[in-house]
């Protein structure tokens, strides 16, 4: 009885981890699929180099995400948390970022122009090398 209660505490425990990681999967894939996350769990994912010209990620996690090198051109991203992303060399230009939250986000030689920025939390936004017209973000941020 004690070897079947440790096996199935094992199988349980392989579910709860694997499930997550399948979801997260599952999101990425739509992604890249359709260009449409709204609202999607992309939490640490790798998406660099990834072309997301309009995507739809209003609301998205993508809380410490490497979107280094990705093209964000025209994507919305309003509401979305943006908190350690790795944005370097990523060009933003026309993209919704009201009321996203970037705290401590990396934008590092990243080309950001007429990019929306209304609401958005900007604390701590590296912005060494970049180049930023026409929006919100600067020296200090809002």
């Amino acid at each position: 009885m004690k070897v079947n209660t440790i096996g199935i505490f094992a199988l349980l425990t392989a579910l709860c981890v694997a499930l997550p990681a399948r979801a997260e999967n599952a999101q990425m894939k739509r992604l890249l699929e359709t260009g449409e996350c709204s609202g999607c769990n992309l939490a640490g994912v790798n998406l660099s180099g990834v072309q997301l010209l309009g995507a739809d990620l209003r609301n998205a996690n993508l809380q410490g995400a490497n979107l280094s090198g990705t093209n964000l051109e025209g994507a919305d991203l309003t509401g979305a948390n943006l908190k350690n992303a790795n944005l370097t060399d990523t060009f933003l230009t026309n993209a919704s970022l009201d009321y996203a939250i970037m705290t401590d986000a990396n934008l590092t030689n990243a080309r950001v122009y007429n990019a929306n920025t209304s609401g958005a939390v900007l604390t701590g936004v590296n912005i060494q090398n970049a180049e930023v017209f026409g929006s919100g973000i600067s020296v200090g941020g809002e």
